[in-house]
C-alpha cells in the first residue's frame, strides 16, 4: 500500500520583523570580521515601531582598549541594513532614517572567552580551542531538489525571493517589505508529487484591491515559481488571507533576532536543535557546526551513499571534540549507515578550529546567509553548499 501524507514550510521576507532582525545582528558581524577575522560576537537586536534595540557581547582584539564605538559606526551599519531591506518610504513608521535606536553592546565574558581560547585556563581540560557552548546540531540533505533540500521549504524560499526581486525592481510600486510565504507537498511513497495549497501573505499600501493582489500573487510568482508539473487544477492559492495587509514590518508586530529558526534550515522536515544562527561568530558552534552538518550531509548525498541524511552533532562547552555524532540514512544508503559515518569521520574534522578553518568562516560572509534559508543557496557561494569532498568519501567507503 502507498504511502501519502502532506507537508508543508512556510518562508519569510527580508520585512518580517523577526528577520529584520536576523538583517540586523548579521549586518554587524560582518562589519567586526572586516575589521578583525577573529571578532567574538554575539549580537541580538530586537525592534518594534519606530525603535530598534541591539545587545550582546562583543570583543574586536585588533582594536586594543578603544570602544567598539571608536571603530564601528553601529547606528550606520544599523540604518544601512534597514535601508537595504526597504523601509524607506515616507509611510513607513519604522524607517531607515528615523527609528530611535538603543545600544547596549558589551565585551564578551572572559569566562566564555577562556573556554573558547587555544589556551591553558585553570579547569581547563585542553589548550585547544573548545565549542563556544554546549548543545546539539543538525546537517540533512536530500535528492529531492537540485539545491538537495526538502521540497517544501525551497518552494517557499523561491516564492519569497521572487516576490522580493520583483518589489525592489519597481514593477511593482505598491509592494511592501513584510511578507510570508508557505507552500503544502503532496508526497507519495516519500516522493513529491504535487503542491496541495499556496499561502501568499504580503505587505501593500493602502487601496490596493485584494483581486488585483491575489491575480498577480498567482500569475506573477507563484505559476512562475513553482514547476508548473507541480500545480493542478486542485491547487489552493490562500492570498493574503486576512483581507488586508497595509500595516507591516516591526509596526505591526515586535521582532527578535533566532525566532526564524526552521526557516533558517529545513522548514521543518530535518530536526533542529534549538540554536539560532544570526548574529554570531563561527567560535559559536550552534551556527558553526550546524554548518558543517549541511556541508557533511549534502557531501554524502551527492557522492550517491544515501538519498537523504540526518547527522546530529553534540558539544560541550570549553571542549574541542563533539561529544557524540550520529548518522542516519533512513534506510536510504548504499552502504551501511556505520560504514557512512566511519568514513565522514576518516574525511572530516569536527573541532571547532578546524570547522572554522575548512569552511573558511572568518571573513564578512555572514549577510548573504541571512535571508531565505541558510542552506540551498546556490548563488551565494556559501562555502558549506560546496560538494567538494564528493571524491573523498567514496574514496574513504571504498577503503573501509
Amino acid at each position: 500500500m502507498s504511502k501519502t501524507f502532506i507537508f508543508s514550510s512556510e518562508s519569510v521576507g527580508e520585512g518580517h520583523p523577526d528577520k529584520v532582525c536576523d538583517t540586523i545582528s548579521d549586518a554587524i558581524l560582518d562589519a567586526c570580521l572586516a575589521i578583525d577575522p577573529t571578532s567574538r560576537v554575539a549580537c541580538e537586536t530586537f525592534v518594534k515601531s519606530n525603535m530598534v534595540v541591539v545587545g550582546g557581547e562583543i570583543t574586536i582584539p585588533s582594536i586594543g582598549q578603544k570602544s567598539i564605538g571608536e571603530v564601528i559606526n553601529i547606528d550606520k551599519v544599523i540604518r544601512d541594513a534597514i535601508r537595504g531591506i526597504g523601509y524607506t518610504n515616507d509611510d513607513d513608521v519604522f524607517h531607515a532614517d528615523k527609528v530611535f535606536i538603543n545600544n547596549y553592546l558589551t565585551t564578551q565574558s572572559p569566562d566564555i572567552a577562556q573556554g573558547v581560547d587555544a589556551a591553558a585556563a585553570e579547569g581547563k581540560k585542553t589548550q585547544e580551542q573548545g565549542a563556544g557552548d554546549q548543545g546539539i546540531m543538525f546537517g540533512y540533505a536530500c535528492d529531492e531538489t537540485p539545491e538537495l533540500m526538502p521540497t517544501p521549504i525551497m518552494y517557499a524560499h523561491r516564492l519569497g525571493r521572487e516576490l522580493t526581486r520583483i518589489r525592489k525592481s519597481g514593477a511593482a510600486d505598491w509592494l511592501r517589505p513584510d511578507a510570508k510565504t508557505q507552500v503544502s507537498v503532496e508526497y507519495i511513497d516519500d516522493k513529491p508529487t504535487r503542491v496541495v495549497n499556496v499561502v501568499i501573505s504580503t505587505q501593500h499600501t493602502a487601496g490596493k484591491s485584494h483581486d488585483e493582489i491575489e491575480a498577480f500573487c498567482i500569475n506573477e510568482i507563484i505559476k512562475k515559481v513553482i514547476p508548473s508539473d507541480m500545480l493542478t487544477d486542485e491547487t489552493e492559492y490562500l492570498i493574503n488571507p486576512t483581507g488586508n495587509f497595509v500595516i507591516g514590518g516591526p509596526q505591526g508586530d515586535s521582532g527578535l533576532t533566532g525566532r526564524k529558526i526552521i526557516v533558517d534550515t529545513y522548514g521543518g522536515w530535518g530536526r533542529h536543535g534549538g540554536g539560532a544562527f544570526s548574529g554570531k561568530d563561527p567560535s559559536k558552534v550552534d551556527r558553526s557546526a550546524a554548518y558543517m552538518g549541511r556541508y557533511v550531509a549534502k557531501n554524502v548525498v551527492a557522492a550517491g551513499l544515501a538519498s537523504l541524511v540526518e547527522l546530529q552533532f553534540a558539544y560541550a562547552i570549553g571542549y574541542p571534540l563533539p561529544v557524540s555524532i550520529h548518522i542516519d540514512t533512513f534506510g536510504t544508503g548504499t552502504v551501511e549507515d556505520e560504514k557512512i559515518l566511519a568514513a565522514v569521520k576518516e574525511v572530516f574534522s569536527f573541532k571547532p578550529a578546524d570547522i572554522v578553518s575548512s569552511l573558511n568562516l572568518l571573513r564578512p560572509i555572514y549577510s548573504d546567509s541571512t535571508n531565505y534559508g541558510h542552506f540551498g543557496k546556490e548563488d551565494c557561494d556559501l562555502p558549506w553548499e560546496a560538494t567538494d569532498k564528493v571524491e573523498a568519501l567514496k574514496a574513504a567507503v571504498a577503503g573501509l
